[in-house]
């Protein structure tokens, strides 16, 4: 098969899959995007995620992930929920809304990693989301996908920023797009302006010590009583650095029914929240990925925000 149809079959299979772009890459070293990461885990950025100190040369080089990988598929998924909202008084990231992405999304790449084993049986397919280490902004930029904005995150012309990335690694070799050129954030700077914690530090670079989203889903321990007033009544995730963005203007309602919040967590209160016990936690978020933070972490994020002693 020519690169251009097998290129064109990836697509198809993308779109009919619920994925509203992708993107091809050649799967080689990421050189100088390995030096951003050396920079900023030499600062200090990375807080306490040990994790993105290891294994730094797969991370940087997809072709060591996945043996005989030659491509990288990259896929983005929407979540943008329009207007709807989670809140009660409190907020949790618009992609934890619904059921928890990585199965949502895992799921998917299980059946296009099977449409592309049938078009070979030695064909060598392995899907990601969240699951590697994956330089996967870098990765989509060289797909032609969309470029790192300001607030570091992978933005694009047609759907702004609200979306889940994923990346498919193969052997097979079709057509690659063009990386993308340029940069659209221009002299923009509503994101650096309105991050209550001042976490993005220059353009593309957050300091995780400071970030909402780390603190509120990451970060183990105790949150430093210098972050008061600071979380906008953020419990999980924050959106702050998307909502001021220009480019999600252009951003459409997705269209997947497991992302839809259940009815009780959209008429969750505040008395709801503060009184939220481990019972009620694991029922409303048995499938979410607010799971991440176990009921300690999220009883510790509601009380910092409220303002309340939980003992």
């Amino acid at each position: 098969m020519q690169p251009h149809d097998l290129s064109v079959i990836i697509k198809e299979t993308a779109a009919s899959l619920g994925f509203f772009d992708c993107g091809i890459a050649r799967a080689e070293p990421l050189l100088q995007d390995a030096e951003r990461l050396k920079q900023w885990l030499a600062g200090g950025f990375h807080a306490g995620m040990s994790y993105m100190e290891r294994n730094r040369d797969k991370r940087t080089d997809p072709r060591l992930l996945v043996e005989g990988a030659k491509s990288v598929i990259v896929l983005l998924y929407n979540y943008f929920p329009g207007k709807a909202s989670v809140s009660g008084g409190l907020k949790i990231s618009k992609y934890a809304y619904g059921a928890d992405y990585h199965d949502v999304i895992r799921s998917k790449l299980n059946a296009f990693c099977d449409e592309l084993r049938m078009l070979d049986d030695n064909v060598i397919a392995r899907g990601f989301v969240d699951s590697a280490p994956v330089l996967e902004r870098a990765l989509a930029t060289r797909a032609g996908l969309g470029w790192i904005g300001k607030n570091s995150l992978l933005i694009t012309r047609r759907q702004g920023s609200f979306f889940f990335l994923a990346e498919i690694l193969t052997s097979l070799e079709p057509e690659y797009d063009e990386p993308f050129g340029g940069n659209y954030c221009g002299d923009c700077s509503r994101c650096i302006d309105a991050c209550p914690a001042q976490a993005i530090t220059a353009p593309g670079v957050i300091d995780s010590r400071n970030c909402i989203s780390y603190l509120t889903i990451e970060n183990k321990g105790d949150i430093s009583g210098s972050f008061k007033g600071k979380f906008e009544n953020w419990i999980f995730g924050c959106d702050i650095c998307q909502d001021v963005c220009p480019w999600n203007r252009f951003s459409l309602i997705h269209s997947e029914p497991e992302f839809i919040p259940e009815e009780e967590l959209v008429n969750m209160n505040i008395e709801d929240w503060q009184h939220l016990d481990e019972l009620k936690f694991h029922r409303l978020f048995k499938h979410s990925a607010i799971k991440r933070t176990k009921f300690s972490g999220l009883k510790r994020n509601i009380d910092f925000v409220l303002n309340t002693d939980n003992k």
